[in-house]
């Protein structure tokens, strides 16, 4: 499935898209980034005068490029319609080890554990543009969705 068409499909828009571009998506794998902005509206009162992105946001940046663009490549290439897709995740475990500050550039990437019964369970890791970790964990989403016919 081309990228672009998977990037499309997310059920997210501004101000909760943390995807800017997606770089692989396949049956194991998926990678992408996002460059937070100055304006994000979470950098207003968290941390007078020295916004750091709240590690809530990071997690939520990995489960929308590792997990839920993987979703999606998952049900279409399983002949899902994705007109109906939802997906929620149903589990996160997060390490943090440092800060993103705003216009970091971060990469998401995620590795599949398992895709069984409608759960998608993925290995993520977060890295700043100088390929420091910043964040690694574990995600799991439940999708929902119409089979064709």
């Amino acid at each position: 499935m081309e990228l672009k068409r998977i990037l499309a499909r997310l059920p997210y828009s501004a101000p909760f898209l943390f995807v800017d571009s997606l770089l692989a998506v396949d049956e194991k794998m998926a990678e992408g980034t996002y460059r937070f902005k100055e304006t994000e509206f979470f950098y207003q009162g968290h941390f007078t005068d020295h916004p750091v992105t709240p590690g809530v946001i990071l997690t939520e940046c990995c489960a929308q490029i590792g997990l839920v663009a993987m979703g999606i490549f998952l049900l279409e290439k399983g002949g899902a319609s994705l007109e109906n897709v939802q997906i929620a995740m149903s589990s996160s475990q997060m390490d943090f080890y440092l800060p993103v500050y705003p216009l970091e550039t971060v990469t998401v990437k995620s590795d599949k554990i398992y895709f069984r019964f409608q759960k998608l369970k993925c290995e993520v890791k977060m890295y700043n543009s100088q390929g420091k970790l910043v964040c690694k964990g574990t995600l799991s989403g439940m999708l929902k969705m119409e089979i064709n016919e």
